[in-house]
């Protein structure tokens, strides 16, 4: 799986959503690249009562430049892959980003 295949789409007024592959209980925070048209991402904390979801969004939320109310967890609460939202940044914008992080 190349980058190209990283999926972004538009989400709510102006903004866009995507996909993550999550892997709590890892032995650091990153992104970890791409996995089936997903960023990858990793963090330490463990996956009970929703404490890797928020450190996930912590994770993300600050690479991306997003403040602490714009990046949204909307489906896969208990599940790996998830579905992020983030208001105020077009999907052609989040992706560079997202891309960027992948690649770093």
């Amino acid at each position: 799986m190349n980058a190209d295949d990283l999926a972004v789409e538009a989400w709510g007024k102006g903004g866009a959503a995507f996909y993550v592959k999550a892997h709590a209980g890892a032995k650091r925070d990153r992104v970890a690249g791409i996995h089936d048209g997903m960023l990858k991402v990793e963090v330490t904390t463990a996956p009970e009562k929703g404490k890797a979801n928020k450190a996930i969004g912590k994770l993300l939320a600050k690479q991306i430049g997003a403040g602490a109310g714009e990046l949204t967890l909307l489906s896969g609460e208990t599940n790996q892959k998830k579905r992020f939202g983030v208001e105020g940044i077009p999907p052609e914008k989040l992706r560079e980003k997202l891309l960027a992080l992948a690649q770093a």
